[in-house]
């Protein structure tokens, strides 16, 4: 039979990534045996390079991740040169380091791939099934691969997101346990080309992570406003209260008018009183005139 042809996966990033993306990507490599890594690309440069890049390292599937404002994580997933390409935000990524799930598997194995029935209702999302399978499915008789099925990545569409899962399994009844990482992926826009062209399909529900900022420091503002409202209402209602309090009706019930006096100017100083002082004997004399 003919050579089927070598699919290999180029998984990197731009700089400007945190240590979680950086590790997420690496468990990656981990679960993808035909995986390869590359250097980090400047920002400056445009994403067609990627497809250069992939041509060197002879790889048809890539997994770029995008950094933006140091807070905000992109991810590209594309069939290299041709396309078609999609674009994600990821979001509430847990790395293998940081879930401590007892689930585990074997380097190399060839995973099941798991999905959501969801994914064959829309044309969108049946063209981002087959995206998944052909970068995520390990090849048959890939020379880094083992021929063993250990464990299922799952996809589950919830809440207009992509949730991804990857569960061992653990006996032959197929019950699961969780390995890890997890990571959900919000459909921003798919494009014919590979890292670029036409649109094929933008999603609706969107919202860009800026604009979700500013809403939550609107809100923020709006609470803050309303509060001062409340607190200034509140000053009105205690002091019209006070005001109630100081004016009362029956308080002139006691008053007694009092007797109007003409009123008196002085022109003059008034004249000093003159005091004839009385002459006190002293005690001495006063002793001696009793005695006589």
């Amino acid at each position: 039979g003919s050579l089927l042809p070598r699919i290999d996966i180029l998984i990197f990033s731009s700089r400007g990534i945190n240590f979680r993306t950086r590790h997420l990507m690496q468990d990656l490599r981990t679960m993808m045996p035909h995986a390869k890594a590359d250097t980090k690309m400047d920002r400056k440069d445009k994403l067609f390079v990627i497809n250069e890049v992939c041509e060197i390292k002879n790889c048809n599937k890539c997994l770029y991740f995008e950094a933006k404002k140091k807070q905000d994580l992109y991810m590209w997933i594309s069939n290299s040169p041709h396309g078609p390409s999609a674009k994600f935000l990821v979001q509430n990524i847990h790395t293998l380091a940081e879930l401590k799930l007892t689930g585990n598997c074997l380097k190399g194995s060839r995973p099941l791939l798991s999905f959501d029935p969801k994914f064959d209702k829309e044309p969108h999302y049946a063209l981002l099934k087959e995206l998944f399978i052909q970068t995520f499915s390990t090849p048959r008789y890939h020379p880094k691969s083992q021929p063993f099925v250990d464990h299922v990545f799952t996809f589950t569409i919830a809440d207009n997101r992509i949730w991804f899962r990857n569960y061992q399994i653990i006996e032959e009844d197929g019950s699961l346990v969780e390995i890890g990482p997890r990571f959900v992926l919000n459909l921003m826009k798919i494009f014919q080309g590979s890292f670029g062209g036409p649109t094929l399909y933008e999603n609706p529900d969107f919202r860009s992570p800026n604009m979700h900022r500013r809403e939550m420091r609107l809100a923020a503002a709006a609470k803050v406003r309303e509060k001062q409202m409340v607190k200034e209402m509140q000053k009105g209602k205690k002091t019209s209260a006070k005001e109630d309090l100081e004016s009362d009706v029956t308080a002139d019930v006691f008053l007694t008018p009092a007797e109007e006096k003409p009123a008196d100017i002085q022109t003059e100083a008034p004249e000093t009183k003159v005091v004839k002082k009385k002459q006190k004997a002293f005690k001495r004399q006063r002793m001696q005139m009793a005695r006589r």
